[in-house]
Formats: C-alpha cells, structure tokens, sequence
C-alpha cells in the first residue's frame, strides 16, 4: 500500500500513475486522486473560511494519459464533500492560478493535475488559492490529512467552464496594450513556438496568430499525452535543439518553447540562437529593468558570475543568489519585499520566472507576452530580442554531476560531506569560500591558470549530491573536478 505522505516534491505532488516502464509501480490512482482532493477540500474550507458546500474549485490536467482517470477520482471527491467543481479541460497551471482571481470566475481553490517535464507515466498535483500556489508546508498538511481519509468514490456532476479561453484574452490583451501605438500589433512577425505536445500550444493559435503574427513552422501544438516527438522542457538539449532548428530553418524573428504544463519558458532568437538558463535569466530582468532602476533579482543557486556582472553592472540590479526550487525564490522574492525592496522578479535557470507584477506567478506565457512585446518592439528599430543581453558573458565550460550517496539516511551523510568540502576548500590557497551563499557551498578557484566556480549541495529531494562547476577557459572544469574527486575518496558512500 502506498504511503501517500511520500507522494510530496516540495510544494508538488508526484508519482507513478501510468504502467508501462520497467521497474516503475503505480502509485498514484484515480483513489488516491480522491483521498487528496478531499484532503484538499477540506483544507480549503478552513483556508478561505466557507462550509465545504459554498466551495468552488476549478480542475484543468495537462495532456497525460492519465489525467482523465485521477479526474474523476477529483470531482468524485469535490461532490462528495458537497462543493462546486468546474472542469477547465486541458490547461496551463498559471491558466489554474488566474481562474482563482480573473473576473467572473474568482473561484475558492484551482486543482491542476500535472507532473510538469516528467515522463508521460507520471502524474501528480499543483493547489492553488487567489493568494498563490500553496507552499511545502500545506502540501504536507494535506496529505497528512489524505492519509486518514477513506475515499469512497460515486457519482458526481461538474460543469465546463472555459477558463482557457478568457485566460488567452487576458495574454492577448497584454500584447495589444504593449503594442497600443504599433499599427497591426504583431503583423509582420514571424513568431514559431514549440508546445512539445504539451498544453501550451494555445499560445500559438489563441495569442500570437489573432494578433498577426505569422506562426507557420511552430512545432508540436496539439496535446499529446505521450510526448512522441521530444520531452515538454525547456532545459531538454533535444527540445531545445528542436526549437532553434525550428526558428533557423523558418527564418523566423523569434522562437519560443514551453514546458508541459506552461508555467515554464524559454526563446530563440534570429538564427537559431538559443535564450535559456543563465541568458533566460538575463532577458526576463532586463525586460523590467527601466521599470524596477536598482531592483533585485532573485535567482537559484547556480546562476554564473557573468550573469551576476550582467545584472548589478550592466543592468544597475542586484543579485540575490538563493536556494534551488522555483518556490523557494520566490518565497524569498515576497520575503524581500514584505521589507521593503523591490524584489521584483524572482527566476530559476530551469525557466520558472516570477514577477510582482503577475502576483509572483511562474508563469512561461506571461514571461513570453513581455519578449513578444519588445521583440516587436526591437524589430521596427531594425533590432531582435538578443540585445537586450547583449555584453552578457558565458564561462568557456559548464558542467553538472550528480554525485549519488548510498548510505541508508542519505540526508544526514550528505550534509557531513558539505561540512568536511567547506573545511577542506577554507584551508586551501587556491580556493575560496563564497559567503554569503545560502545552499551548499559555494567556491571560487585558480587552478593553474583557470578561473572559475563550482557548487556542491544535495538534492532538494533525493539521495544525490548535484556539483556545478563553470571555468573561463577549456580544461578548468576537469582541473578542477580533479582536486574534488580527490577529495571524495575518503568518503566510501559517495558514488562518483
């Protein structure tokens, strides 16, 4: 029997809901999708202070195969707590978020089922209230609940509702206020997006091509629970070599790619020149830097020294570098805020991009409206989106490992080893401890000749110890991957 409790990733519900791959036992079923919903509902009537009755909750699903069937495990329990549920269809997860607080809809709580990038047998859940996505804490409370709860599915009755149909006039009417003094709006742009099957292909179709914009050659726009032609991610090289090869081949102004779900994104530009990770970053900040003159950037951990140049030198910004977890930068850009600073964007290298001004959602089309917007812009004045970044530099190399750790209580090995690698990086003259760092440890090196940084931390999740290392010349990553691998002999449970 499943333990529900460890169906939690941060402030995500994950699992296996599909059979089909070898190894993989489902976890997650149309039972299960009832005895969390109810967990939910029950949470919501506290939450927002309403008899379960006076409820009303809106569901959408991404494309996967499973969706269906953990729908109806959902409205079941909706209907067996007495509430009102709505069925969005197939939808964004900032479609789910803005259903809970665009005009006439303004529902109680927004139930999303998705597992965003991950493979087409898994599944899993996103909450929402108007106050935002509901954090780790709640997450856990809920199913601390579900895990109490006898679900006893029945019938039950909800109604369509087309949240994804007002939320594209919401994104359209963004684009044409951008775009007020453009004659045609987006006329005279060739614009190709890749929805990867996922559910994002709205974007094309119902925002960019009613606007003018000429979308031929886009790629993947029509859901499809399998995925068949490349994974819904923007950080996946396949993807995003799909994307740029798209744009390149089609001489297109612009391109960009969305995740499953859509609350993640990335561009093209002219050419087939990719804009992801460290230049996402960049882009999304330099969009609203005029409007935010020495605001802060809150980014993960990872983010490169040259990206930090960009934003405090080039830019007038300043960069928060915090912990990984698209929740956590942005629980950290609010908590900046709430004292005073003008946190106003909060953004992971994996695409999650939130600003202040979009209720500090992630959300991949809102962050796609505003680079439409200047790249119409930019091209009347014979320009393209990339100048916007333009002086920002790349480490010669950039590498991830993922060092496993196989001892039984994985977290507790893992945080000795962090301890010990701070240590042994202090007492060395050719590294440097950066502080204040707030995940793992942070180190600059000179290694015969080679500059650079790495990054140890464990994993927000599982048993794996991720190293990032970025060097301004070829060879300094494997410098310095030589001195650490040196120094994790002594360390017989770590897997290197």
């Amino acid at each position: 029997m499943t333990d529900i409790t460890r169906l939690q990733n941060g402030s995500d519900i994950r699992g296996i809901a599909s059979e089909g791959v070898p190894g993989e036992e489902v976890n997650i079923t149309k039972e299960t999708a009832g005895q969390i919903t109810g967990a939910f509902c029950y949470w919501l009537s506290k939450k927002v202070q309403k008899n379960p009755v006076m409820l009303s909750i809106c569901v959408g699903m991404d494309p996967r195969i499973s969706g269906p069937e953990l729908k109806e495990g959902v409205f079941e329990a909706i209907s067996l707590w007495g509430a009102h549920g709505s069925d969005a269809g197939i939808a964004t997860t900032p479609a789910m978020f803005m259903s809970t607080v665009l005009p006439y809809f303004e529902f109680d709580g927004a139930v999303m089922i998705t597992a965003s990038h991950l493979p087409y047998n898994r599944n899993g859940f996103k909450f929402f209230t108007a106050e935002g996505g509901l954090g780790k804490e709640d997450v856990a409370e809920i199913l601390r609940l579900a895990a109490r709860y006898n679900f006893i599915g029945g019938v039950y009755d909800e109604d369509p509702v087309n949240v994804m149909p007002m939320y594209a006039a919401y994104l359209r009417q963004m684009i044409t206020q951008g775009l007020a003094d453009v004659p045609g709006y987006l006329k005279g742009m060739h614009i190709v997006v890749d929805a990867g099957n996922g559910a994002a292909g709205f974007f094309a179709t119902d925002v960019l091509e009613p606007l003018g914009a000429d979308i031929s050659g886009s790629l993947y726009l029509e859901p499809d629970g399998r995925f068949p032609n490349h994974p819904a991610n923007p950080e996946d090289r396949e993807a995003m070599a799909s994307i740029c090869g798209a744009v390149k081949d089609s001489g297109a102004d612009l391109g960009i790619i969305f995740d499953t779900d859509g609350d993640r994104s990335a561009a093209v530009g002219p050419g087939g020149k990719p804009i992801a990770r460290n230049e996402m970053v960049a882009l999304a900040a330099a969009l609203a830097a005029e409007d935010h003159p020495g605001g802060t950037v809150v980014t993960d951990s990872i983010t490169s020294d040259e990206l930090h140049d960009f934003l405090e030198k080039k830019l007038g910004l300043r960069h928060f570098r915090y912990k990984r977890g698209y929740r956590n930068v942005i629980g950290k850009a609010q908590e900046l805020r709430d004292q005073g600073e003008d946190a106003f964007l909060a953004i992971e290298t994996s695409g999650h991009a939130a600003y202040s001004d979009n209720y500090f959602l992630d959300d991949g089309a809102f962050l796609a409206v505003q680079i439409v917007v200047n790249a119409a812009r930019l091209k009347r004045k014979g320009r393209d989106i990339t100048a916007l970044i333009k002086g920002l530099g790349s480490p010669a190399e950039s590498e991830e490992f993922r060092l496993k750790i196989k001892a039984a209580d994985f977290r507790k090995y893992g945080m000795g080893v962090l301890e010990d690698f701070e240590k042994w990086a202090e007492y060395s003259n050719r590294f440097e401890v950066v502080r204040p760092n707030y995940e793992g440890v942070r180190v600059n090196y000179r290694l015969d000749g080679a500059c650079g940084w790495f990054l140890l931390r464990m994993s927000l999740h599982d048993p794996v110890m991720p190293l990032n290392i970025e060097s301004d010349e070829k060879g300094g990553v494997e410098k310095a991957l030589a001195e650490i691998r040196e120094f994790m002999k002594g360390y017989k449970e770590i897997e290197f």
